[in-house]
Order: structure tokens, then C-alpha cells, then sequence
């Protein structure tokens, strides 16, 4: 068996954004980059550095990000054809983003570099051969992305392999082997790909997958039992078109089914939560259907499959669901178990005993919430004030007595005005606050209420606010889902509200991210 432990390199923050629905913010952006490093991947492409303002504001904050193991890779293409690389405009963006790991994408196949190129065979093996060189002599490590890789072969294979070439002697460390178009089948796939490992080395190759044909996930196992010992994907598979090789699946089948390891092997109990925060972010409906991290993926409803389940689990799941950070359910007596709680608690170092006789109180709250549309994985700030009221090591640092929000139009003008009435340390405050929307007035009215007392709110900024519609059958009347993204300069996190009236659920995700803070000290 080999042992050789692969490399994971996460391009969400790039290719996953070119997904119909997907965006992040930046503040999204950095805390997907801190999430993924604790996660344990090697490699986070962060975007296009230069190609718009929000990668470009990513690329400039993400410099003072303290990763403790992912390397930050910026992405880019070889220099332009007739030019030359000392003054190519994106390879010094490329260098000037100042990410240690630069990724450049080239052309393989000869028809995308005569005809949409315009240029010569040659040219384009120097485009890339100088444009690594450049970048190396840098000092930043030099990944190649060979762009149609395997259409490129089929269609000249002695062509295809001196793109590779020309990279590797330009001083690229990795040839990462795209099936961009998502049309290779897994046979064929295979066998290319062991012919490059066979003539570069397997420590040279890597692979990238796309889902067009269902087979994302399946071409990159198939290229890790080829050789290839660097994988590409996204998270929950987001991507252009229908999506790329979709990391949640293809992580337990290389660790627990294939045999194979990584940096972050050890951390595939956090996956489940890792898919969830990604959906939260991106303000999609998780998947229940998704393998390993969907809520039904280890469901039983009823008769013989619940009945087998409850006795022997291994007799209707593939695995023990615990490994990815999910959990056995029968539909007919759906129960939450401390096991979960304690792998949710232990991630958000949030110091749990079982034995606690305050867990069961905590656990059934916690299901109460859930069924009413509450979910935490990217609310940790939330989760982590409902366990300490549980326990008893919350302090209450305000008491809510009213607020109340008046929405007025005056022509083309709109605006808000909240008042908020609380008692601070035994004395009533009664503060009034304006803004041009409702949260943003009951913001100003409860800092207003509460800066005297606790200074330390004038350094809470609200960074991002996103609305989810958790029944939208129920038309005006739907619950809604709010999440708010806080900050104060030194970390980010995360509250989260849940009402039938939008104001009532941002009220709360507010007042969570203003105790959450004062908590902190």
C-alpha cells in the first residue's frame, strides 16, 4: 500500500466562486481561509490577485492572516504571447499579491493555442516555460495548471507532454492535470494520467476534475491510483458550470476507503461542520442528499433498514458516520446524542463534561433550536453563549427591557430610527439611534445604550448580514434565518437569530455579537 501522504489543495476561494449563486464576501474570504488551515489542507487558492476589488482586498488583508500550516496560493496565467515575463502585467500582480504559492494555468491542447490564442506551438511552450521561470526566480513556489490537459492529449499526446516539459524546466514544482471541459471518462483518465507519472514522478503530479459528466469525484480517485499525489477540488463540489471535484466526497474515500493520508486526515471528524459553514457562507440549502456530510446521509426511516441500523450500525452504513463528523438517524425517533455535541464543542474549544448534568437541558434546547431553523456551524459565537448560560459561566452584562424600529420614506429618502431600552449595571438606558435601514438603526441605538459602560464595543465593527428564507411556502409569514458576521480587528465570528418577523431574528444575531464580545474582555 502507499504511503506517500498526498497534498490537498483547495481552490473554493477561486474556482468555486466561478459557480452560478456562489459569492463571498471578504470577510467570508478570510474566515474560509482560516477555517481551511485549521481544517489542516495544504494549499488555499485564494482568487485572481488584480482581476477585481474584491480579490484584490482579499489578497491585500490575507498578508496578515496567521496560518499555522496552509500555504496562500494566488492564480494567474502565463504571460501574454509576443511579450516578455519582466514586464507582463498579471505576473507582477501575481508576485506583488505576495502569496508564497503562485498557480499559473497554460495551454495543452494545440487547438486552444492556435485558435484561441492565435500563436504558435512554440511560442506557447516558451509562454510557459519563461513564465515559471520568472516566478521561481522569485523564490515562490510554482504550481502549473495544464488547462484541457487530457482533450489536449487525446488530440496530440507528444504536444501535451512538452507543455509539461516546458513547465518543469521553467522550475514548476507540481503539474496539476486538468480535465477542464469534464469530459474524460474514467478509463482513459487513468491511463494518462499514469503515463505522466510514470515520465515526471509522482511527487510532480497532480490533479484537477470538474463534474460535468458526474464524475468528478470518481477521475480523482482514479487519478490518485494512478500516481498522482496533489488533488484538487472545492468545497460541497461548488464550481463553474456543474461544479468541481467535490472535496467532501473525495477526502473519506481516500482516507478511509483507499488507504491514503494527508495533513489533514486526522481532522475528517470536522467535515460535516467544515460543509456546512461553507453552505452557510454561501447562503445555499446544505444538500441533505450530499454522501458522508448530507443529513440523510445516514438516515433510516422505519422497517427492516431502521431495525438492522439500531443493532449492528455497519449493516446499513458504509462507514461509522462519527469518522466524518455525522451521525446515525431514524427518522421515526430522530435523537440528537451528546456525542455530537461534544465533537461541536471540542472544535469551537469550548470545554464540555459529559457527565455535566447540564447536558441533557442542553442538548434538548439545542434540538428545540435546530427544529425551528437555528444552525451554528457558522455561528460559533452563538453556540458557544448558549453553552456557557447552560453551564452557568455566562455573565449578563445587559438586561433587554424593549426596542422598537420605525421605518419612514420621505420622497426618495429612506430611513430608520430604533429605540432600545435596557439596564446596565442596575440603571435604565434609553437610547435612539438612526440609520438608513433597521438593523443598521438598532445597531447604533444598542452600541449608544451600552459604549459608555463597555468601551470596548467602539472596536466592534458588523462586517457582513445575511437573510436565509427557512420556509418559503409560507410566503410573508416564512421564518427567517439571520446570520451576522462581527469583528474587532484582532478576530471574526459568527451570531446567529431565528424569527418569523426579520427584525426580531437581526435583533437577536445582534445582541449575541455584542455579548459575545463583551464576553472576550
Amino acid at each position: 500500500m502507499k504511503t506517500t501522504a498526498l497534498k490537498i489543495y483547495d481552490t473554493t476561494l477561486r474556482d468555486g466562486t466561478q459557480g452560478e449563486g456562489i459569492s463571498f464576501s471578504v470577510a467570508d474570504k478570510l474566515r474560509i481561509a482560516e477555517r481551511l488551515d485549521a481544517f489542516g489542507v495544504d494549499y488555499i487558492e485564494g482568487g485572481f490577485p488584480g482581476s477585481n476589488p474584491r480579490d484584490i482586498t482579499f489578497f491585500q488583508e490575507a498578508k496578515n492572516l496567521r496560518l499555522k500550516h496552509a500555504k496562500l496560493a494566488a492564480f494567474g496565467a502565463t504571460r501574454r504571447a509576443g511579450g516578455r515575463t519582466d514586464d507582463d502585467p498579471q505576473l507582477r500582480t501575481l508576485l506583488d499579491s505576495g502569496m508564497p504559492v503562485l498557480t499559473i494555468v497554460g495551454k495543452t491542447w494545440d487547438m486552444h493555442v492556435t485558435e484561441v490564442l492565435r500563436t504558435t506551438l512554440e511560442e506557447n511552450l516558451a509562454m510557459i516555460e519563461e513564465s515559471a521561470r520568472f516566478l521561481a526566480a522569485q523564490g515562490r513556489e510554482v504550481i502549473y495548471d495544464a488547462e484541457h490537459f487530457y482533450d489536449g492529449y487525446k488530440a496530440d499526446p507528444a504536444y501535451a507532454l512538452r507543455t509539461l516539459a516546458a513547465a518543469i524546466r521553467g522550475g514548476a514544482s507540481n503539474l496539476t492535470l486538468c480535465d477542464t471541459n469534464g469530459g474524460t471518462l474514467v478509463d482513459e483518465f487513468k491511463d494518462i494520467t499514469a503515463l505522466v507519472v510514470r515520465e515526471f514522478g509522482a511527487d510532480k503530479v497532480g490533479v484537477h476534475c470538474h463534474n460535468d459528466s458526474g464524475l468528478g469525484v470518481a477521475l480523482t480517485l482514479a487519478g490518485i491510483t494512478a500516481g498522482a499525489t496533489l488533488v484538487q477540488g472545492t468545497a460541497n463540489g461548488y464550481g463553474e458550470r456543474v461544479g468541481n471535484a467535490n472535496l467532501t466526497t473525495v477526502l473519506p474515500n481516500l482516507f478511509l476507503k483507499m488507504g491514503r493520508t494527508a495533513h489533514c486526515a486526522p481532522n475528517l471528524a470536522q467535515l460535516r461542520d467544515l460543509s456546512l459553514f461553507f453552505d452557510e457562507l454561501a447562503n445555499l440549502r446544505p444538500d441533505p442528499k450530499a454522501p458522508f456530510v448530507g443529513q440523510s446521509a445516514f438516515a433510516h426511516k422505519g422497517g427492516q433498514h431502521a431495525n438492522a441500523a439500531s443493532k449492528v450500525a455497519r449493516s446499513y452504513e458504509h462507514i461509522d458516520p462519527a469518522l466524518v463528523g455525522n451521525r446515525t438517524r431514524v427518522l421515526v425517533s430522530d435523537m440528537a446524542g451528546r456525542s455530537s455535541l461534544m465533537l461541536k464543542a471540542k472544535e469551537l474549544g469550548v470545554a464540555l463534561d459529559e457527565k455535566n448534568p447540564a447536558m441533557p437541558a442542553l442538548i434538548e434546547e439545542l434540538k428545540k433550536r435546530e427544529f425551528r431553523g437555528y444552525e451554528y456551524e457558522a455561528a460559533d459565537a452563538s453556540f458557544k453563549l448558549l453553552v456557557a448560560k447552560h453551564l452557568a459561566q455566562g455573565k449578563a452584562f445587559f438586561e433587554i427591557g424593549s426596542y422598537r424600529v420605525i421605518i419612514e420614506r420621505h420622497g426618495a429618502e429612506l430611513w430608520a430610527e430604533a429605540t432600545v431600552k435596557l439596564k446596565v449595571n442596575g440603571e435604565n438606558v434609553h437610547t435612539v439611534a438612526e440609520d438608513a435601514g433597521p438593523v443598521g438603526a438598532l445597531d447604533r441605538a444598542l452600541r449608544l445604550a451600552l459604549e459608555k459602560t463597555y468601551p470596548t464595543l467602539r472596536a466592534l465593527t458588523l462586517r457582513d448580514y445575511k437573510v436565509r428564507i427557512l420556509e418559503s411556502a409560507a410566503g410573508t409569514g416564512a421564518r427567517t434565518r439571520v446570520l451576522i458576521e462581527s469583528g474587532d480587528g484582532q478576530s471574526v465570528w459568527g451570531t446567529v437569530g431565528v424569527s418569523d418577523n426579520i427584525i426580531d431574528a437581526s435583533w437577536e444575531a445582534l445582541v449575541d455579537a455584542v455579548n459575545f464580545k463583551l464576553a472576550q474582555g
